[in-house]
């Protein structure tokens, strides 16, 4: 009497269209091996793509099979596509199987393998379930591809935002509170270059950003938080990105200025974040004697810790940390306005702002004449083609290199329109700000300590022991203290008490709040709500 294990294969759409339960296999085989006199010795269930035979269960009974060779003449199922749905793989297996001493069989489609005719039919029946599923999965990427080229984002939602469906059942994906809040601050956040990328992911994390640093840095290079979706290279179809029906998180122009900042194509500062609340000016000081930026730690003394800023790689400047930071507090107290002057500043302010944002409009024509040049390169690499100068393939490359550089100037051009600023209110906040700076200074934390003084002070600092200098201060703090010179009269009421600092602006303009970060910035006052 013939000896034959039962091979079990199901997946979960299988059974539920064609009826191909585990029980029913298990009842046909065991039906078949009665009439025909075969004994059953085991059966092995599977739950598994045929797709290769990297199944958990083949694999365990493989081995066996190794480790014991004769215990079984038979390997029966149902089908041969329970067996494989890979032709190359399916023979190579058969091969092995033979060697073992285990002859394989489909009850439902019996074929004598020691007949070489029935080899092709072997043949067909191996092929058409691999031709079934590579026409499902051909079936799959087309309709993904159509229905992202609708704007439809497909898959796992990225995370910010949460998968829906609508009432007719189509799926489609929404910004989710708090992560998409974090994700649009984390963009901000790398585009206004205060902290880079690895420190904002930590401040992310703080807080609660749910994810890896991997994650971080897909999110940040992500497209879809701007409205758009990629759809890749496919045979003769160009990579491209098409807009979204999807409620974007941030703008186009925030997105591309982000990828500016991470490919280096935006001159940025590279700050740290502060763990050591007494080293607020770390990375802004400057060595008066190598010309480094100084770093800071802390020394232990008899009772207590003393922290300094100092030069390293053999340089010895070393300066004490509390007596820089209170002569910067000092200096910083001299930029606060005089309350009973705020309608001059503001006049003076506005006409400075209407003044020096002139340039806007040349900056406008700028961007449309690189427009239009994007556009007559397509037009030009178009007629080459019609013409057949060049071969479609250069033509796909240049059409998608023009294509990319004519949607970032497209997105720079929306948001190149000053006259939505509102000048009132951004001279209201920033004023507001400025008067009870020193008060925000002294109580921030280390953070709100940082950001106060990247925005009072675009370029760095240098000490020389005694005096604190800077190449330029921000043109709106500035004017203020110019005006209270004029009057001859400073925050204390005297004239003995100038800063050092030097208030040479050249050519510099207002950093004005824009659409991507609104009211993020006051007259070149960084805004932060109080």
């Amino acid at each position: 009497m013939k000896i034959a294990d039962l091979y079990i294969r199901v997946s979960t759409d299988e059974q539920a269209d064609k009826g191909y339960s585990q029980r029913s296999q298990e009842e046909f085989l065991r039906r078949y091996c009665e009439i025909n006199g075969i004994s059953v010795r085991k059966v092995i269930f599977e739950d598994h793509s045929a797709k290769t035979f990297n199944r958990p269960e083949w694999k365990k009974y493989l081995l066996e099979l190794k480790k014991h060779k004769g215990k079984a003449d038979l390997v029966l199922f149902l089908k041969w596509d329970r067996f494989s749905r890979n032709a190359g793989d399916a023979y190579q297996m058969i091969n092995t199987l033979r060697k073992l001493g285990v002859e394989p069989q489909a009850i439902e489609q019996p074929l004598d393998l020691s007949i070489p005719e029935n080899k092709m039919m072997l043949a067909f029946y191996l092929a058409a379930p691999e031709v079934e599923n590579d026409r499902r999965a051909l079936n799959v990427i087309h309709g993904m591809r159509r229905a992202r080229k609708e704007g439809r984002y497909m898959g796992l939602a990225p995370i910010g935002y949460v998968n829906k469906t609508d009432e007719a059942g189509r799926k489609y994906i929404e910004p989710k509170e708090p992560q998409a809040g974090i994700i649009r601050w984390a963009f901000e956040q790398i585009a206004e270059s205060v902290f880079n990328t690895e420190q904002v992911f930590k401040l992310a994390k703080e807080k609660g950003f749910k994810g890896t640093k991997s994650l971080f840095w897909f999110a940040i290079r992500n497209p879809v938080y701007c409205g758009k979706i990629f759809i890749a290279k496919y045979k003769e179809e160009e990579a491209r990105f098409v807009k979204g029906q999807h409620e974007p998180i941030i703008s186009e122009a925030l997105y591309y200025q982000v990828q500016d900042v991470l490919d280096g194509r935006k001159r940025h500062y590279r700050l740290k974040v502060m763990s050591n609340a007494t080293l607020p000016l770390r990375g802004f000081l400057i060595c008066p004697k190598c010309n480094k930026l100084l770093t800071g730690s802390a020394s232990k003394g008899h009772t207590k810790y003393y922290s300094y800023y100092h030069c390293f790689d053999g340089c010895n400047s070393r300066f004490r940390a509390d007596n820089i930071n209170d002569l910067f507090v000092h200096e910083l107290k001299k930029y606060i306005p005089r309350p009973e002057m705020i309608d001059l500043y503001k006049i003076t302010l506005s006409e400075a702002w209407y003044e020096q944002t002139n340039h806007l409009q040349d900056d406008r024509k700028q961007l449309l004449a690189e427009i239009r040049k994007q556009e007559e390169k397509l037009s030009y690499i178009r007629d080459l083609l019609t013409s057949k100068q060049i071969e479609p393939a250069d033509f796909r490359d240049m059409k998608t290199e023009c294509s990319s550089k004519l949607e970032k100037l497209e997105a720079k051009l929306s948001t190149n329109n000053h006259d939505q600023v509102n000048i009132s209110d951004l001279l209201e906040k920033g004023l507001n700000n400025l008067l009870k700076l020193d008060y925000v200074y002294e109580n921030g934390d280390i953070e709100k300590k940082r950001e106060i003084i990247s925005s009072m002070y675009p370029e760095k600092l240098s000490f020389d022991g005694f005096i604190l200098r800077t190449t330029r201060i921000n043109e709106a703090v500035r004017l203020i203290y110019s005006l209270d010179k004029d009057f001859g009269l400073n925050k204390n009421r005297t004239n003995e008490n100038e800063s050092h600092l030097s208030c040479q602006v050249g050519t510099t303009r207002f950093e004005l709040a824009t659409s991507c970060t609104p009211c993020k910035r006051a007259t070149g006052l960084r805004y932060v709500p109080f």
